[in-house]
């Protein structure tokens, strides 16, 4: 009989109805099937959640993502054990056009990337516990043959002339990278070393702190403030449904990032967007951060300066609005993913950029936030990572792919693109994955990849393309 440590990551902010049911079937499955099952049988979501958990010897190790958590829970549990941990994902409940309400895979994802850091590796497991598959694989698992960290077959294309890469440098250089706050906690991908990108790509950061960015907002003139409401309204008119205070806050931002930006000459601004200004200015800022873009300012939530930087270098590569999303959702069946993020998109991004619905935010439930599907059309896939191989003396490496963004209802509120990837879904996730890939891609509707193959060459970063 294997023992069995399994433990349940969540958040307070998802549905804990739909995720403690998930992980009583997890352990329901586990001791049918003649596992020893160790560990806490609640939701692991506070401080003191984590402090009660000991965990004894175990033949294996299993990360449940009930649902979102950020990965710091996972290092401090998992990070040491002997693996590979076995992260397991679940699919998503709810009808299309509701909030995400577990966003499972992007956890297991951010977690594999923060144990990656620290010397572990993860294999995955994505489905609910009455799937055939899954029950096959849970069987494997408890017979020692975990999942293999299998991936697409690597692709080479066309490289693009080095000439165009070097007017894409010369673009590139000198131009600057706003920084606000710390990474969240927990969020791996989000940590960057300025050095580092200032030496690649020619890229100069400027870094405050949130308590900086709150007194520039609290500067921000009544008039201001209402001028940019105004605006906001007359550029769409849903958002007039929303909570005038809460809209005014996040239209404030906009004026204080807006001012910060001409001030410093930022071409890009990367914002830890949450827990403050939600819980301490009471709104959620997605909608500053999505006017911002539609005037040309590259903008990542989550403090995420490497996803500014990945989105910039596809600009100077030739694409246009691009924007940072999450792998949700897997249909392997139908071999498609869903990318997916909160509601920070511009509204140029959108289907239909004349109805891109401005509401409050999914799971905050406060204003304001893009509720609106991307646009359809081949897309890239593409993302810039720190690198912890010590024989990569770059420290960096790059990994895309390709897929058709397909016309599809907003399938989660926020912004979503249902995308067919190029290679098989499943391998793509599994890759992403298993290969301790950040949780944040950029997906650009211009094919930039003879670019970056010619730029990952030029500055000796491996890529790795699916």
């Amino acid at each position: 009989m294997s023992t069995v440590a399994l433990v349940a990551l969540a958040r307070p902010t998802f549905d804990l109805t739909c995720a403690q049911a998930n992980f009583d079937s997890a352990r329901a499955l586990l001791t049918e099937l003649g596992a020893s099952v160790v560990g806490p049988s609640e939701l692991v979501m506070t401080v003191d959640d984590l402090a009660a958990v000991k965990l004894p010897a175990a033949d294996i190790h299993i990360l449940f993502m009930a649902s979102f958590a950020d990965a710091s829970p996972a290092v401090e549990l998992f990070g040491k054990v002997k693996g590979p941990i076995l992260g397991w994902s679940m699919r998503e409940p709810g009808e299309v056009g509701e909030r995400l309400k577990l966003n499972s895979m992007c956890g297991v994802n951010l977690a594999a990337h923060a144990l990656m850091n620290v010397g572990q590796s993860i294999r995955h497991i994505h489905g609910n516990a009455d799937e055939a598959n899954v029950r096959s694989a849970i069987r494997d698992a408890l017979a020692g043959k975990l999942p293999e960290a299998t991936a697409p077959k690597s692709i080479v294309g066309e490289f693009a002339p080095a000439g165009e890469v070097e007017k894409a440098f010369a673009w590139l250089k000198g131009k600057k990278i706003g920084a606000v706050g710390d990474a969240p906690i927990g969020f791996t991908p989000c940590v960057f070393d300025a050095q580092q990108i200032n030496k690649y790509f020619g890229l100069d950061v400027r870094q405050i702190t949130i308590n900086d960015a709150f007194g520039r907002i609290a500067e921000v003139k009544e008039e201001a403030r209402e001028l940019a409401y105004a605006n906001a309204v007359a550029a769409q008119p849903s958002l007039s449904s929303v909570n005038v205070d809460e809209a005014k806050k996040v239209y404030g931002v906009e004026v204080a990032l807006d001012t910060w930006r001409e001030e410093e000459s930022l071409d890009a601004i990367a914002i830890r967007c949450w827990p403050e200004f939600p819980t301490d200015m009471g709104a959620c800022i997605c909608s500053s951060l999505g006017r911002l873009s539609d005037r040309g300012t590259v903008t990542t939530c989550e403090r995420d300066v490497l996803g500014a930087v990945t989105m910039m270098v596809c600009e100077s590569l030739g694409s246009d609005e691009n924007y940072l999303v999450d792998i949700v959702d897997l249909d392997a069946d139908k071999g498609l993913v869903r990318l997916w993020h909160c509601g920070s998109a511009a509204t140029k991004l959108a289907a239909d950029p004349q109805n891109a619905t401005q509401t409050t935010h999914c799971n905050r439930k406060l204003g304001v936030a893009g509720n609106f599907p991307l646009k359809t059309g081949p897309v890239t896939l593409f993302r810039i990572d720190r690198d912890v191989d010590p024989s990569n003396s770059t420290g960096l490496r790059m990994v895309v792919s390709r897929g058709e963004s397909i016309p599809a209802p907003n399938h989660f509120q926020g912004n979503t693109a249902t995308v067919i990837t190029q290679p098989d879904a499943a391998a793509l996730v599994n890759g992403i994955v298993t290969g301790g890939y950040p949780h944040h891609l950029v997906i650009s509707w211009i094919d930039v990849r003879p670019g970056i193959r010619q730029m990952a060459k030029m500055l000796g970063i491996p890529l790795t393309e699916w």
